[in-house]
């Protein structure tokens, strides 16, 4: 996994509920959103952006899957044994590709102290 050259990006590591899908990725928190898409607002994800060299799972990639809807452009990832979202596989705007990390499942990060900016999913 490469640095992310943001120098306000640092390391976390996050799993899913059950801790079978296990991952560590560089984000930089300031930039974290809360989307009122219809899948985001039924999960409560408040989400950050890594682009996927600097994202790594480390164990559980044969647990998760993957749901896709509307566009079918963001594959949402899922373990098979807790239903646990940790992060969703898609493409910046500009086609590089990232990882949309659920904020939720790292463990060193306090949702209650972030302030997400507000993102309109459901128009997007």
């Amino acid at each position: 996994m490469s640095d992310v050259p943001d120098s306000a990006a640092r390391r976390y590591a996050g799993a899913c509920h059950c801790g079978a899908v296990q991952f560590e990725c560089s984000l930089d928190l300031s930039g974290a959103i809360a989307c009122n898409c219809s899948i985001c607002s039924a999960k409560g994800l408040v989400l950050a952006f890594a682009p996927a060299d600097a994202f790594r799972i480390l164990a559980g990639e044969e647990r998760l899957n993957e749901y896709r809807f509307n566009r079918h452009v963001i594959g949402h990832m899922f373990c098979d044994t807790c239903g646990v979202e940790p992060f969703a596989k898609g493409q910046m705007p500009d086609g590089t590709p990232m990882a949309a990390v659920n904020l939720r499942v790292l463990k060193e990060v306090d949702v209650a102290g972030l302030s997400p900016t507000p993102y309109d999913g459901r128009s997007a």
